[in-house]
């Protein structure tokens, strides 16, 4: 199973058009306003659909909810290749937004049931942390592709070929094995209801103590990766030239995925360790964000590798607390809070740059304490 999950992860997000659309938009003659209100509607979409999705992948199986998610954001983007105005990018991110929703969620449930299975849910922050770093380390392959296709045929061809990806990671998602649910979340029959696995799922969110700090501690941890659409502005801020940009991009990529694979390793470290090896990154946040220098670039890096282990260790640490079977909703709440915790991002960027979010990310590592107690990921 984490072979084909993985490859999944992979495939679904060496999407040639992720580093062009942007550039898609102000081609087709969009303004900087109309651009910035579509990943508005986007991140709308997202909010709205994110929970609600994730009592459906606790309705149905969770592995045609992937396949459906990239249906939908294939079809988003023949929209997009089809249609280039802005009515058709914006029906593009609805379709785009709902996909992802159905992910987010249905992957984790998905992944960690399976393994719990066959009685390996210790592995769930090996192989999930192999999942993000695949795709991270996609970026790269998919770069490579809107290079030669856009040279090929432009952005028609680099579109196409984005709906082949999609397709075909949506056949393979159909071929990821999935266990067979054993509990049931309906007080009327066997079969449950959406209304019962979103009831379900919410209440042991918001009511148990032993899931909802670890659930808050997923949400703004999560949050914080926003930053991540500022790495360009802190590199060119450095000193790097414009068009080695995107060049010096690659090595903070790479090790944001080796850190994602490797957390792991660092899973059984105690909640105090872990907020302070989180206080050290968002640290060197800070001093990339001060230091008007290309070693900025190095500090970016050093600091997006164990940040992005953390999310693998907070993500499994949820995971293991959670204990009815609304477990893709349950996750679906964090990632709700992961999206309002990014939208604070932006806003903490806005008003007092980098250093601002690096100190409400110190603020966090304090807390981390109290939210992660108790949380260590071990079999029950």
């Amino acid at each position: 199973m984490s072979r084909l999950i993985v490859g999944w992860a992979l495939l679904s997000d060496t999407v040639p058009l992720y580093p062009l659309y942007a550039l898609l938009f102000a081609g087709s003659g969009l303004t900087e306003a109309e651009i910035s209100a579509l990943f508005a509607l986007w991140s709308c979409v997202g909010i709205a659909a994110e929970v609600p999705s994730g009592a459906i992948a606790d309705r149905l199986p969770r592995r045609v909810c992937l396949a459906v998610a990239g249906l939908l954001t294939a079809a988003g983007f023949a929209l997009w290749t089809a249609a280039p105005e802005l009515g058709g990018f914006a029906a593009g991110f609805v379709l785009w937004g709902i996909g992802g929703s159905l992910v987010s969620g249905a992957q984790e449930a998905l992944l960690f049931d399976g393994l719990a299975a066959v009685g390996a849910q210790d592995a769930y922050v090996r192989v999930q942390g192999r999942v993000a770093a695949a795709t991270l380390v996609a970026q790269l392959p998919a770069a490579g592709a809107a290079s030669v296709l856009f040279a090929l045929g432009g952005f028609a061809l680099v579109g196409w070929v984005s709906v082949g990806v999609c397709l075909a990671a949506s056949a393979l998602a159909l071929r990821l094995p999935e266990a067979p649910r054993r509990e049931r979340v309906d007080d009327r029959d066997d079969e449950p209801s959406w209304g019962a696995a979103l009831r379900a799922g919410v209440a042991e969110a918001v009511s148990r103590p032993a899931v909802r700090g670890v659930l808050i501690a997923a949400a703004v941890l999560g949050g914080l990766d926003a930053v991540e659409e500022y790495f360009p502005l802190v590199t060119a801020d450095a000193g790097v030239p414009v068009e080695a940009v995107a060049a010096a991009m690659i090595p903070i990529t790479l090790l944001g995925g080796a850190g994602a694979a490797l957390g792991g390793r660092a899973d059984r470290w105690r909640p105090g360790v872990l907020a302070l090896a989180f206080a050290i990154s968002v640290g060197l946040l800070g001093a990339a964000v001060l230091v008007h220098a290309p070693v900025a670039v190095a500090a970016l890096a050093l600091f997006y590798a164990p940040y992005r282990a953390m999310l693998v260790i907070v993500d499994a640490r949820l995971q293991h607390r959670i204990a009815g079977p609304s477990r893709a909703t349950v996750t679906s709440v964090a990632a709700f809070g992961t999206e309002l915790a990014g939208l604070a991002v932006f806003g903490l960027w806005a008003a007092g740059g980098g250093m601002a979010v690096a100190l409400a990310g110190l603020v966090v590592a304090l807390a981390l304490p109290r939210w992660l107690r108790g949380s260590r990921a071990v079999s029950s």
